[in-house]
């Protein structure tokens, strides 16, 4: 999708510093962070929401959201403490960028309920 920001951050054609990177993931810092820690997973591949999700995403791309999520909640201390991993999906679910994506939030004490 051409005008999709996050297919933009992948093909490089926006600048953006990956904190992962895999052939099916990248992840990145949150421009407008809500917790110290909140980085970014995206599956490079285009995915408005989860309820595009197809089996084969299933299998293919989401374990490697999860392995970059726990790579990076390692990598960042996260692991120590507790973190959070949220997607939020269509509009009345938050999401403003319509392409699928998993927020990973650290650093801070999360309450419940979120919002």
């Amino acid at each position: 999708m051409s005008e999709c920001i996050f297919c933009k951050i992948v093909k490089g054609e926006l600048p953006t510093k990956f904190l992962y990177e895999d052939d099916k993931v990248a992840a990145f810092q949150d421009i407008n962070p809500v917790a110290p820690n909140h980085i970014l997973i995206i599956p490079k591949k285009h995915i408005a929401s989860m309820v595009e999700v197809t089996e084969e995403d299933t299998q293919e791309i989401l374990p490697y959201i999860f392995k970059a999520a726990q790579h990076l909640a390692e990598e960042f201390g996260m692991d120590k403490e507790g973190f959070r991993i949220v997607n939020n999906c269509g509009a009345k679910g938050g999401q403003t960028v319509a392409h699928l994506h998993f927020h990973l939030l650290g650093g801070r004490q999360m309450l419940w309920p979120p919002g």
